[in-house]
């Protein structure tokens, strides 16, 4: 089933409503088996989005759980990207089938929430597996009216990630810039430090799923994508953060939109760049340089989205898959697999005492980086609901972004248009979303 297809099912009336699905039906699992080592046991298939050193995290910590007990054994299927993986829940659903846990992005829960395709929570939760466990905001965001639609897992917020080296060639303080104004008083500096054969530059921005970094400058700026479901995108401060957004690119030379900012920064092409605390692991280990990494800077005012994947567990299973499920969910929340998780990726410690563990302090101890990105948590908070709840909303704010940063589009502009398009988006989200989360 095609993304925009499933979306737009999801955003209007119910899959049950529109013929696709029963709520109580019992639907098959996905292709696979149980191998004779864990023979006769209860099979739960459990769909990711992570590869890579992460997926083999994931790998590690399923293993460790089919080795731990004699009763469930959780299979591991790779399915790409967040968008991928709703996708194809989506059609799984359709075919009149599920797999019984599934990673679902900040972005991709609310559709399936709102559809009644998850099951929810509150029923499983034990003194080991619960609210009490969870980090009280990340765990937060998936409750609504008291219910409990999925627990955190691969929680991030975007972070500022700098050239140690390029910033001291630079003659630049070993430290992030604290507000915007200040970091692009430091470009010109940077310029003047070379990198593959021309001028560093100072940031990059992100060509696809930039809108998530955007959030939090929208707000940095005294601005807000909506209230509630109501647009605000075209108002003064997502307009200035836009405008400061294009003024580095067109103007002063010193940003430009990147195909994957992470690469560029990795081959020390660009000094600065948001990107998730996901990708600390992999970038300290990437970087032909020192990795520094601080909040992100903030200008009238501070914060940053939460954003990450989160697990569900589908509705349409037997009681005894859902048990099952339940079961690997509770191992996840044990403090020592959690710590293990961000010790292994940078996805921040979503169980409270996983931050006692020897391990992650350890890390923390060695290197910092990881201590600077629990304590962003502090100032970070869930995105606007039309983010959130709006049926390719996050496509339409990063198509606008796209115009600023390659066509020099006045962002007055650029917003008018967007927020236009996000109006529909949200009048065909807005019974359900008032009927299920108001």
């Amino acid at each position: 089933m095609k993304r925009r297809m499933f979306l737009g099912v999801a955003a209007g009336a119910s899959l049950a409503g529109c013929g696709y699905r029963s709520i109580d039906a019992v639907y098959s699992q996905p292709p696979g088996s149980v191998p004779k080592k864990y023979g006769n046991r209860v099979r739960v298939v459990f769909w990711t989005s992570y590869g890579g050193a992460n997926g083999k995290a994931v790998d590690k910590l399923v293993g460790k759980f089919n080795d731990s007990q004699d009763d469930v054994f959780v299979e591991v299927q790779f399915q790409g990207s967040y968008d991928d993986v709703a996708q194809k829940v989506a059609a799984a659903l359709v075919a009149k089938q599920a797999p019984d846990l599934a990673i679902l992005s900040d972005v991709t829960w609310e559709r399936f929430f709102l559809n009644e395709a998850l099951e929810p929570l509150n029923a499983y939760f034990t003194d080991g597996f619960g609210p009490a466990v969870f980090q009280k905001k990340l765990f937060g965001e998936y409750v609504v009216k008291g219910q409990s639609w999925a627990v955190p897992f691969a929680r991030s917020t975007p972070i500022l990630y700098y050239n140690k080296d390029a910033f001291k060639k630079a003659g630049l303080p070993d430290r992030a810039p604290r507000t915007w104004s200040e970091l692009r008083s430091w470009g010109p500096e940077l310029s003047k430090v070379q990198a593959g054969g021309r001028s560093m530059r100072t940031l990059a921005f992100a060509k696809i799923d930039g809108d998530w970094q955007f959030q939090g400058n929208v707000w940095q700026f005294g601005g807000a994508y909506s209230k509630g479901l109501d647009v605000t995108i075209d108002e003064a401060g997502a307009v200035a953060a836009g405008e400061w957004q294009r003024r580095m690119v067109h103007d002063d030379k010193l940003a430009y939109m990147a195909h994957s900012p992470s690469t560029d920064f990795a081959n020390g092409l660009v000094a600065m760049m948001q990107e998730s605390t996901g990708g600390l692991k992999s970038m300290t280990t990437k970087a032909k340089f020192p990795v520094g990494v601080g909040f992100i800077p903030s200008e009238v005012a501070s914060g940053i989205a939460t954003g990450g994947g989160g697990i569900g567990m589908m509705r349409n299973i037997t009681t005894e898959r859902k048990q099952a499920a339940a079961t690997f969910l509770e191992f996840l929340a044990e403090p020592e697999n959690s710590a293990f998780w961000t010790t292994q990726t940078g996805y921040l410690p979503v169980v409270d005492a996983a931050q006692d563990n020897p391990d992650l302090k350890k890390l923390i101890a060695d290197n910092p980086n990881f201590g600077v990105a629990i304590a962003q948590l502090a100032i970070a908070r869930q995105q606007d609901a039309i983010r959130l709840y709006g049926r390719n909303a996050n496509v339409e704010i990063y198509t606008g972004l796209q115009q600023i940063y390659s066509d020099n589009t006045q962002p007055k502009k650029v917003f008018a248009a967007v927020a236009k398009r996000l109006d529909a988006i949200g009048d065909e989200v807005k019974r359900l979303y008032e009927e299920k989360v108001l």
